[in-house]
């Protein structure tokens, strides 16, 4: 175990990091599908809204027990309340469950990035290009060995030679290059077979102007828990990260000013990923091409960049790029929040918990690789979808264990150890706590309810 613990160099260094960790995949493909399915601009209205005051509640509650207690998320609940010692351990294996199916997902990126490096990109908007990909057995298992060597490298770096200074440089290349494709996209234009022309500009009004006439009561209710749920691969709470990054905080840093910037950062994010998706896609495919999924990424966009013609080849392999670098950045925090875990609570070394977390991640991940072939079975979950390994794996991360850990966090703080104790924290320098009456309220009442639905949704006792 280290002497003194490691911590951000500075206040930027933990906001591009913890951003990093949340502009992750679910933001590029995740976000801009419910943004087109959910009206548009009433979802992106709807998340908007939730991100200011549930999300809010969830990081700075999150980010201030980490501080506060010094400790990863196997440990820190436990410093709050000895009771609640149990909940550390679920939080801890949200990471260890997503970990090795997220970089299996890494890999196909990689792979992608490859073909259209290599001027194959042509080949890749094939129609059964992504599945054979995905069920073949050994270039899936290459290249996802491939990820996450590639990602413990980074944390093997350590919390400022690794963590803080990759996401220092691949955050702000990341920002400029979404920018860059978004501004791209709204040029777009293109005649189909029928001799309709669609532009970027009709699919940003898309994206942008809600249809209330076609909101209904229903739909209403199923945006605003699409956006909820949006909200947990957004902003990475609830699953330890934050905890995590928070216990590398320096005490003199304002934890309001940087809660406000990351979230800031990766509502940005989310809305720019819309805008270069959705415009896109509509010109050249239409409505039709909003497949949700992994298939908006690895089916849909290589499509409409083979449209594109040669100027395709190269934006292609610009998106990669920027899908990898959001990718690696949030697979570094889900690395590093379960090494932080075995570092605490085992007084392990980092590179012997580095170690342990690289074999693990690589013997699972290859299973998940295999659950497309050698190990290809079909579950039906209780929400009605029917999956495999990744998808189980997913669902039991995202559906189950996070709003438990949600939920329990927010009867943590607001009944047990009372908001005063996050409270405390976030101003023990003078600062003042914005949004104080939201967040007591929140983390009391309106969070807890909210996460008791979101969870029954999951389960499947009931669907809007």
């Amino acid at each position: 175990m280290e002497k003194k613990r490691n911590s951000f160099k500075g206040s930027i260094g933990f906001v591009l990091a913890a951003a990093g960790s949340a502009v992750g995949l679910g933001n590029i493909w995740r976000f801009p599908y419910l943004a087109a399915k959910d009206n548009g601009g009433f979802f992106i209205f709807c998340y908007i809204i939730l991100a200011l005051t549930f999300g809010f509640t969830l990081l700075v509650t999150e980010i201030a027990i980490g501080r506060k207690t010094k400790q990863s998320p196997l440990t820190a609940y436990a410093q709050i309340n000895k009771k609640f010692r149990p909940l550390g351990t679920i939080a801890t294996l949200v990471p260890i469950i997503i970990l090795p199916y997220y970089c299996a997902i890494g890999g196909w990126v990689l792979k992608y990035f490859i073909s259209f490096a290599t001027g194959d990109g042509v080949a890749a908007a094939a129609d059964n290009y992504f599945t054979d990909h995905i069920t073949s057995l050994w270039l899936p298992i290459i290249l996802m060995a491939v990820y996450v060597v590639a990602t413990a490298a980074i944390v093997f770096g350590g919390v400022n030679k690794g963590i803080e200074k990759t996401s220092r440089i691949l955050m702000p290349i990341l920002f400029i290059l979404i920018c860059c494709i978004g501004v791209f996209a709204l040029t777009l234009k293109y005649t189909d077979a029928d001799g309709v022309t669609r532009t970027g500009l009709q699919g940003l009004k898309i994206y942008l102007v809600p249809d209330f006439k076609a909101l209904t009561l229903k739909s209403a209710f199923t945006t605003i828990f699409d956006a909820l749920g949006q909200l947990f691969y957004s902003i990475s709470v609830a699953m330890g990260i934050m905890i995590a990054y928070g216990s590398y905080v320096n005490d003199d840093t304002n934890l309001m000013k940087s809660v406000n910037q990351i979230e800031i950062f990766d509502t940005l994010v989310a809305l720019l990923a819309g805008l270069m998706i959705i415009p896109s896609v509509f010109v050249f495919m239409g409505k039709d091409g909003m497949t949700a999924g992994p298939g908006l990424m690895f089916i849909s966009l290589p499509k409409v960049f083979a449209a594109m013609g040669k100027i395709g080849i190269v934006v292609g392999v610009v998106f990669f790029v920027m899908v990898l670098f959001a990718a690696i950045t949030s697979s570094v925090s889900i690395m590093e929040a379960i090494v932080a875990s075995l570092m605490d609570r085992f007084h392990w070394k980092r590179n012997t918990a580095g170690v342990v977390v690289l074999i693990y991640s690589l013997v699972a991940g290859t299973i998940v690789c295999l659950g497309y072939n050698k190990l290809y079975f079909e579950l039906t979950l209780p929400n009605g979808t029917v999956g495999q390994i990744l998808d189980v794996m997913d669902y039991v991360s995202n559906n189950i264990f996070m709003p438990i850990v949600a939920f329990f966090t927010c009867i943590l703080i607001g009944w047990v150890a009372k908001p005063k104790t996050i409270i405390d924290e976030v101003t023990k320098n003078g600062e003042k706590f914005n949004r104080k009456f939201i967040y007591n309220v929140t983390i009391k009442f309106v969070a807890p309810a909210l996460l008791v639905v979101l969870f029954a949704q999951a389960i499947g006792l009931f669907s809007f």
